[in-house]
């Protein structure tokens, strides 16, 4: 009995926290399973509530409904700004829109704080609620009950307005069948708008209720976002009731589980979203039965769209020996002629520009062009997985993270000599790779985003947890220099740390290089583009999925090793969810497929936020959302588009949009491939 007692508060809490939780992941799932749009911006359209009703709250029954109005009003009208932005992008899929949103959160989050300030805001309730009543024996506040009893109200009320009114009917028709909604009289797009427009007011609201519980302050916005998209993924996107009890479990978690089991409560919520997304592919429909993977429509024949390119660049192959098993070599038999050096030109004129940085650049300067080289080999790790393989990644920054910590580790036990280094935390990437492989291969699409994000966030919580290897939240400093050859000494200049890192970088590149243009690379990408072709002419896909993952998270291990290194620190931060959004974000401003362009990519994001901002201090956010949604309207196809070739993959890449299939050889038996 008094252990009933002791977490009886605890409990009460996470049934208000749910119900927070459960409004604004509705809004969410609204957007996501009606509009189709996958909203990173979701949790700022809740802080634009919360910093709404925050200042306009002052202690008054008027002040509630005046702050209540305000914040729902202006979320709904975000909302309905995001349906217009996402309109030109209907065509592009999911990628495009995680750029623009994640792009629209950094401008929203930059201008609230700019115009509420960046402290948190008090939240100032009316008088009869801000008082405790007497709940079985115990002191609770009258607000969070209060606010429960909203929370209900409003769930019932909206799953009768979507399941009983001609309204929720013409919002169920816009998802299941826009054709029909359209016969009947009804504009699909108003629909989407007015879907966007519900899901803002509900996610503002949210934010004016809730922020007595979660209150406007810096990293609200990602907070809720990260436990809507645990909630949305958790209770599905059918029904609202679903939501619910998704998001009270969830809640019960993040309290309750808190309150009895502290050490297990941070791998909780995401070892539940993982486990339950794996659990979904694995009974879904097998990977492949369909067309391509890579995308969320049946489009153009991949292997008609290539056959006659592939034509001419497999004749003069035939004189290859076979590998073992009948494999074709994954090494090209020729040197290559002159039209493989022209589209070689664009990378041997940014190698002659990294060569000269040091000439012509400051110490920071340098330093920072150090940390884009290590960033953009975790960008060309996910364009591996992304473009290549088709399986989108918000978590490549857990191999990175092994690779950092595995590098600072072996640095403090004195093993400074920085080939051993790369090579051992690529190594312990790679395991780690292979490990959380299986998980992420058989799914596809957004579902291998949330599973990979899942994975990132899993990996955060152990950075956070294991402090006697990672430092925990201050994270690790004062470990020796990196030795770049045997015998000599550590490497402290700016300028010194640079070119080790060029060297590393351009060895690792060319190799990936190598590899995607060898007729393995093809194999990959038909993996993609005709999974079906390819299982159905005896092709292990499985088992080239995961050979990919496995060597994009030894890639992403070598950029990690190579941040610590330049940086000679590491803190969670280094390796955390903004990161991973980063590396995925400058594969999309390079071009899917563009191995040069991730690095490209990577650099504008580093030179934007580290070096742009510096003359506009505490506004990176800001430039870097700009910069963002620019992108997504003025480069459609990407930095690779600029050139008409992807630059790291086939040349027709740059011409299709980021979520479509890469062009895929013609599968044949016997692990060939053929014009």
């Amino acid at each position: 009995m008094e252990l009933l007692d002791a977490h009886l508060i605890p409990a009460v809490d996470g049934v208000a926290f749910g119900l927070l939780l459960f409004v604004v992941a509705a809004g969410l799932s609204l957007a996501f399973g009606t509009a189709g749009v996958l909203n990173l911006s979701h949790g700022t359209l809740y802080a634009i509530g919360a910093y709404t009703g925050a200042e306009l709250s002052d202690g008054t029954w008027g002040g509630l409904a005046l702050g209540l109005a305000a914040g729902t009003a202006a979320a709904c009208v975000a909302g309905a700004g995001l349906s217009a932005a996402t309109a030109p992008l209907a065509r592009r899929g999911h990628l495009a829109q995680a750029l623009l949103t994640f792009g629209l959160a950094l401008i929203g989050g930059d201008l609230l704080i700019q115009f509420f300030g960046a402290d948190e805001l008090p939240v100032r309730v009316p008088e009869a609620l801000d008082s405790s009543v007497t709940l079985l024996g115990h002191r609770y506040p009258a607000y969070r009950l209060c606010f429960i009893v909203m929370a209900v109200l409003l769930a019932a009320f909206g799953t009768w307005v979507l399941t009983r009114t001609r309204m929720g009917a013409a919002v169920r028709a816009a998802a299941d069948d826009p054709q029909m909604l359209a016969a009947t009289g009804h504009s699909p797009r108003a629909v989407h708008t007015g879907v966007l427009a519900a899901a803002g007011a509900l996610a503002g609201a949210a934010g004016v209720l809730g922020a007595p519980i979660i209150g406007p302050g810096p990293g609200t916005s990602e907070n809720v976002l990260m436990l809507s998209l645990v909630v949305v993924v958790l209770g599905g996107l059918r029904s609202l009731w679903a939501t619910f009890f998704a998001a009270i479990a969830v809640g019960e978690v993040q309290t309750l589980g808190v309150s009895v089991a502290p050490e297990l409560a941070p791998y909780l919520l995401f070892a539940a979203m993982a486990a339950v997304l794996v659990l979904r592919s694995r009974f879904a429909e097998p990977a492949g039965a369909g067309a391509g993977h890579g995308s969320e429509a049946p489009g153009p024949d991949p292997v008609a769209r290539l056959r006659g390119l592939l034509a001419g660049r497999q004749a003069g192959r035939a004189a290859e020996g076979p590998l073992p098993g009948g494999n074709r070599s994954v090494w090209p038999a020729r040197l290559p002629g002159r039209a493989a050096w022209w589209q070689a030109a664009p990378l041997l004129v940014l190698l002659v520009v990294l060569i000269s940085l040091p000439a012509l650049l400051d110490a920071y300067s340098i330093s920072l062009a150090g940390s884009a080289l290590a960033l953009g080999l975790l960008a060309v790790s996910v364009t591996v997985l992304t473009g290549y393989a088709g399986l989108p990644t918000l978590g490549q920054t857990a191999p990175f993270a092994v690779g950092a910590y595995a590098t600072a580790n072996l640095a403090d036990a004195g093993w400074t000599m920085g080939p051993v280094q790369l090579v051992l935390s690529a190594l312990a990437a790679a395991v780690f790779a292979a490990v959380v492989g299986p998980a992420v291969i058989r799914a596809r699409g957004t579902t291998v985003l949330m599973i990979t994000l899942a994975i990132g966030e899993l990996t955060g919580a152990v950075v956070n947890q294991l402090k006697s290897v990672t430092g925990g939240a201050d994270g690790l400093v004062g470990f020796p220099a990196t030795q770049a050859l045997w015998g000599g000494e550590g490497m402290l200049e700016e300028s010194e740390l640079y070119n080790y890192a060029l060297v590393v970088a351009v060895v690792a590149v060319a190799l990936t290089l190598l590899v995607l243009r060898s007729p393995a690379g093809k194999l990959l990408t038909g993996t993609r583009g005709a999974e079906a072709r390819m299982r159905a002419s005896g092709h292990p896909v499985g088992r080239y999925l995961l050979v990919a993952h496995i060597c994009a998270g030894a890639l992403a291990g070598v950029g990690g090793s190579l941040m610590v290194t330049v940086q000679q620190y590491l803190s969670p931060a280094d390796v955390g969810f903004e990161i991973a959004a980063f590396a995925l974000l400058a594969v999309v401003i390079g071009g899917t497929t563009s191995v040069i362009g991730a690095l490209l990519g990577a650099g504008l994001i580093v030179a934007t936020r580290d070096w742009v901002a510096g003359s506009w201090p505490g506004h990176g956010p800001l430039l870097l959302g700009v910069l963002f949604v620019a992108t997504v309207y003025v480069l459609p196809r990407g930095l690779a588009g600029l050139r008409g070739g992807s630059g790291g993959g086939p040349s027709s890449d740059a011409h299709r949009p980021p979520d479509q299939p890469p062009p895929a050889p013609t599968p044949s038996p016997a692990g060939k491939v053929s014009p």
